[in-house]
């Protein structure tokens, strides 16, 4: 029998919905989808006995549109890692460069919330760092949705953007780098050791848009673990509690990110193949001038269209990420 309290805890309850409606979803699109291919195969029998052309102009609309949703629910299979299915916790960084880096950074902002709306995913902002004159320097997400995790796992590492700059008054060529950090978030059921008399906890008064409590009382959390220097922060919520709340959540995360890291890199050492990750080691560039082009290092996938790429379209480089990490396997 199901634990009597487990409906008293809201985020529980949250995830479990989240969960089912997410399944509830994938069942629904393979069923429209079995349904759209009875339609498909009982118009060419039409078209091809009655010798009807309009049949074959409506088949050429609507098998695009079957292959889409082929490829939709291929990407679904693909995602097989151990929290793939959970909500993601994502911090952008900027690197060097100033004002350029900071533009950058609120760039891969505005394409991560693109790409999140485009698949029905929630994007709440947790803390933001704002730049000295544009842009931002750091920005911290939760995107709740199903699979959400498993579809931005992907974007974890350095992006480069090669561009005349903006900001440049003789408009010369800069190249600028941001650092994109993708963790699960996990529920309590997921041993993670924090030993608390080795985190320092600071309270500040948040900033910017957000109530009647911003600027009034210091409702801001940062948290800091010493033994890893892993800093997490989060000044969006009501209250300190909450915010504290969502600062554990974080650091839960990280942590485990952090060892997870830690065991794979002793895995590659034992096997002889072991490479730093270096802040130059990019795995995307996304070159403005002179000409267009977004290329993945990993995995050789480009896209030229790089408006469509800005404007959320990251599926093919998704689905590349996770085919070659399937080979892997």
């Amino acid at each position: 029998m199901a634990d009597p309290t487990f409906w008293d805890d809201p985020d529980k309850a949250n995830k479990i919905a989240q969960d089912v409606n997410g399944l509830k979803g994938e069942v629904e699109e393979f069923d429209k989808l079995t349904s759209s291919l009875d339609d498909a195969f009982v118009m060419q029998e039409m078209a091809a006995e009655e010798h009807d052309e309009s049949l074959v102009a409506e088949l050429d609309e609507l098998l695009p549109k079957i292959k889409e949703s082929l490829e939709h629910l291929e990407l679904g299979m693909l995602l097989s890692g151990e929290y793939d299915a959970n909500n993601a916790l994502m911090t952008l960084h900027a690197g060097e460069g100033g004002t350029e880096a900071q533009d950058w950074t609120e760039m891969l902002l505005r394409m991560f919330t693109r790409f999140a709306e485009k698949n029905g995913y929630e994007v709440c902002v947790l803390d933001l760092l704002p730049g000295n004159e544009a842009g931002i320097k750091s920005v911290s997400l939760k995107i709740n949705g199903h699979n959400a995790y498993g579809f931005l796992r992907s974007e974890k590492g350095v992006h480069r953007l090669v561009r005349i700059s903006p900001f440049d008054a003789n408009a010369r060529r800069h190249t600028s780098f941001a650092a994109v950090d993708v963790m699960p978030e996990l529920d309590e059921s997921v041993d993670v050791d924090i030993n608390m008399d080795e985190v320092r906890v600071d309270t500040y008064r948040s900033s910017g848009a957000g109530g009647q409590h911003v600027n009034k009382t210091s409702s801001a959390v940062r948290m800091t673990h010493l033994p890893t220097g892993i800093v997490v922060q989060c000044q969006n919520e009501r209250s300190q509690i909450q915010n504290r709340a969502m600062c554990m959540t974080m650091l839960r995360a990280k942590l485990y990110e952090y060892e997870k890291a830690k065991q794979d890199a002793k895995i590659d050492e034992l096997a002889g193949n072991y490479q730093a990750i270096e802040w130059g080691s990019q795995i995307r560039s996304y070159v403005f001038q002179p000409y267009t082009l977004v290329k993945d290092h990993r995995t050789s996938f480009e896209n030229g269209n790089i408006q469509a790429v800005m404007d959320g379209d990251l599926r093919g480089f998704v689905e590349s990420y996770l085919r070659s990490q399937q080979k892997k396997v």
